[in-house]
Parts: structure tokens; sequence; C-alpha cells
């Protein structure tokens, strides 16, 4: 009896968790609005970058590391980790982007993407140090 009674219970509790736990994955909406918790007003990256193609879509990642480069590289060059130094407008990226690469071949511009995060790799870590001490990484 006792026996019926526990196994009773315990079917009881897991019925219960099984609701509770779909209860919340239905509260889970999911949204494509990107939300930051460090330096949260960051400027948009521009639209023609969101329309690129998906075939050529090493263009935009082109331009995203060109911009991740130059910020790093800011942030160590004037030891200065403010919103504004750390993601600045998209424009100086993009002006390298159509002045040194916008005519490359695809190859070309993977070698050109592969060299901007070398150069972004190369100052990562003091630049991690500077934006810490700045609670702005």
């Amino acid at each position: 009896m006792r026996l019926a009674l526990l196994t009773l219970a315990l079917i009881g509790v897991a019925l219960s968790l099984l609701a509770v736990t779909a209860f919340a994955e239905r509260n889970l909406v999911p949204t494509l609005e990107r939300s930051f918790e460090v330096c949260p007003d960051r400027p948009a990256e521009p639209s023609w970058m969101q329309e690129v193609p998906l075939r050529q879509a090493y263009q935009r990642v082109l331009v995203q590391d060109i911009y991740r480069a130059q910020n790093l590289e800011r942030i160590v060059e004037s030891g200065n980790c403010d919103c504004e130094t750390r993601f600045p407008s998209w424009y100086a990226a993009e002006e390298v982007f159509h002045e040194r690469h916008a005519s490359d071949e695809r190859w070309e511009m993977l070698e050109a993407s592969d060299a901007y995060n070398r150069r972004a790799n190369d100052v990562r870590i003091e630049a991690k140090a500077i934006c810490e001490a700045a609670g702005n990484w």
C-alpha cells in the first residue's frame, strides 16, 4: 500500500514538473532583435551589409573584420574603451572596404579578412584588459 502511494506521489510530482516546463517553454518568445549588456547603444550595421546576397556574404564579413580590427587598435592606441571608441559608426570600416577591397575577387577578400583578423588578434588581449578596467568587455 505504501509503495503504491509513493509511486502515485512520484508520478504526480513528475507530471507537475512536465506541466511547469511546458508552460515555461510556451513563454519563451524568440526575437530577432539583438540586445547587449555592454554598450547597448551600438550603431547598427549599414543596411547595405544586411542586404548582401548569401553567396557574397564574404563581403559583409570583410567589413565586419575591418571594423573589429580598427576598433581594437583604436582602443589600444588611445588607452580608452568608452562605448564610442569600442563601437563607433561603421563609416571608417565602410570607407576602407570601398576604397581598397570593393572590386577585389572573392579570394582576395578572404585573404584580406584573414589579415584583418590577425591584426585584431594581435591587439585583442591588450584591448580586453583596457576594456575590462572600464567595465566595457
